[in-house]
């Protein structure tokens, strides 16, 4: 049972009633009609602002329209009492029954307990990484990875169709300079002293590479000119790196349906799309002012073929082509939204570090332009990750060269502890994972805090059943203010999936799971489990540890996370 999703229609199903009956105007905003836990759980189980956000619109003291409601839920079998509270809140007490029937429901289907037809097969595309093909996976991008694989979990559990996607910028100059770099490794296996040039690339990674082409091409490729071997060596080496990026990505345990390759796009969508912008009269010739602060590299003070993306709310109008008729940078995002679009997907999302806060708007108006409005773009910027040991930053990877692998962070600490912890803050706020204190096993290691909860729970199932005792009949003599606040937050449990998948926030099912398991830890210190002399309330406890076991399982399968069942 969704009990706050059912409660809910219950309420609209009355103010619809009151439209229909004319003690209401017609066309009140009822979809502004919440029902959500009490924040007071003394002031009742439930609360609904329907009197608050409907009085303004219906010309109606709010305290009015709540008399009428609230008469109107005194009628439910399961309802116990109803209070109008403030200038209008009304506050909803449940009868005892409804906890036992929450209990025996999610014993009943398991941890698909919280899965929603929210989202009603609406095809959604998560794009995110999409680091370019130039080596190891920073790990600083591995919180961007974990965000996106978790959030497509979750809006899979709501309800969503959803397509995990890989951008592969395979086409800008960042990829000639990789080719170049293995090139200049190749030579120095034939024993020629080399320089890497600032702006190359200088890790290891790159040397396997070039023994590769060593060993297939010997030194046939030191008598080529370069316009037959850089294209060469371009697909061998971004064919390289997209195999060592999705390594070490799939350390963490994150997969894609699909990888789109940028040079491949542009190819076939880029002229299209541009002239679809411009049978829309989007496109102009004109010269930008030039923008305070830092220039772009897309600005020129000449005149440039112009997206009027003002019109769709950016700051600017965008660059498609410079003054020279090449395109720019954008003109490649326009081929490759168009291509998401036609593709089906009016529900986008990207996961973007923070210093890609400027494309928000201009993706934005882009996604805009190209569906007439249809599709919506969601960019969700992720904060750094700082990694220390006993407080001191970590030292970089030697075979990267410049920055933290992936692979040294799941050696380390494991990888459902890493993902875990990567979604502990909200995306805009700066993690500081600490590789020390991950490993404590205090209430501060939220991992180990909700994992000792599931092994907690298990580990009395276990000392109850060699006793005899099974989880069996939830029962209203469960009546310790603890152990109803539990299952009072049980019965949270499908509402925070929806409202995370709505918001695109993953993190709230960690906040969640931490205080579920701070309550069952503390429920545990208070009251005893197995009652020998009680066995009525001793099974309905134990199917409460067991409905605590499950939610938490189905928690962290959300995270792609192994909930254990002993520590």
């Amino acid at each position: 049972m969704h009990l706050f999703k059912h409660f809910h229609e219950i309420i609209t199903g009355i103010v619809e009633g009151l439209v229909k009956s004319g003690e209401l105007p017609a066309n009140l905003p009822i979809s502004a009609i919440n029902a959500e836990p009490t924040k007071d759980p003394a002031h009742g189980d439930i609360a609904t602002n329907a009197a608050m956000v409907l009085a303004k619109p219906a010309g109606k003291n709010p305290r009015e329209i709540a008399a009428k409601i609230a008469a109107e839920l005194q009628k439910n079998s399961q309802i116990a009492k109803v209070d109008v509270a403030g200038p209008g809140f009304i506050n909803i007490t449940l009868k005892p029954e409804i906890w036992p029937e929450v209990i025996a429901d999610i014993l009943k289907i398991g941890t698909t307990y919280g899965d929603s037809k929210l989202g009603g097969g609406e095809k959604v595309n998560v794009e995110f990484v999409s680091t370019n093909p130039t080596g190891p996976v920073h790990i600083g991008h591995a919180r961007g990875g974990v965000y996106g694989d978790v959030l497509a979990s979750l809006l899979k559990k709501a309800g969503y169709v959803v397509t995990k996607e890989y951008y592969v910028n395979d086409a800008g100059g960042q990829v000639q300079k990789l080719a170049h770099s293995v090139y200049l490794r190749y030579r120095e296996l034939f024993g020629e002293t080399i320089t890497i040039p600032e702006g190359y690339y200088p890790g290891d990674y790159i040397i396997p590479v070039a023994q590769q082409l060593k060993d297939k091409y010997q030194d046939t490729l030191l008598k080529k000119p370069e316009s037959e071997w850089l294209p060469l060596i371009r697909k061998i080496a971004v064919d390289a790196m997209m195999d060592l990026i999705r390594t070490d990505l799939s350390l963490l345990g994150i997969s894609y349906d699909i990888f789109t390759s940028e040079a491949e796009v542009v190819g076939k969508y880029q002229d299209i799309a541009y002239g679809i912008l411009e049978q829309k009269g989007l496109i102009y010739q004109g010269t930008l002012e030039p923008p305070k602060g830092k220039l772009p590299d897309d600005w020129e003070a000449r005149e440039q073929t112009l997206f009027r993306a003002t019109q769709f709310g950016d700051d600017v109008d965008r660059p498609l082509k410079k003054s020279d008729g090449s395109w720019t940078y954008f003109a490649g995002d326009v081929a490759y939204h168009y291509d998401k679009i036609k593709r089906g997907f009016n529900h986008l999302i990207i996961a973007l570090g923070m210093d890609h806060g400027g494309y928000q708007k201009r993706l934005s108006a882009l996604v805009n332009a190209l569906s007439n409005g249809n599709a919506h773009i969601d960019i969700q910027l992720y904060a750094l990750v700082k990694f220390m040991q006993n407080g001191e930053p970590v030292k970089m990877s030697k075979r990267a060269g410049t920055f933290l692998e992936v692979g040294d962070v799941v050696e380390a600490v494991g990888k459902d502890v890493a993902r875990f912890l990567m979604l502990t803050r909200k995306n805009s706020e700066t993690i500081d994972f600490d590789f020390t204190k991950v490993k404590e096993q205090t209430k501060d290691n939220p991992v180990f805090y909700v994992q000792y909860a599931h092994a907690r729970a298990h580990s009395v199932l276990r000392n109850a059943a060699a006793e005899g005792f099974a989880p069996a009949a939830p029962s209203t003599a469960q009546n310790h203010p603890a152990e109803l606040a539990l299952i009072r937050k049980l019965a949270e449990w499908p509402r925070i999936v929806e409202q995370a998948a709505l918001a695109h926030e993953p993190h709230r099912i960690a906040y969640y799971l931490y205080e579920l398991a701070a309550q069952f830890h503390g429920l545990w210190a208070l009251v005893k489990f197995i009652l020998p002399e009680d066995k009525d309330l001793t099974q309905a406890r134990l199917a409460m540890v067991k409905a605590v076991a499950i939610v938490v399982a189905s928690g962290l399968d959300v995270f792609g996370v192994q909930p254990v069942e002993s520590m």
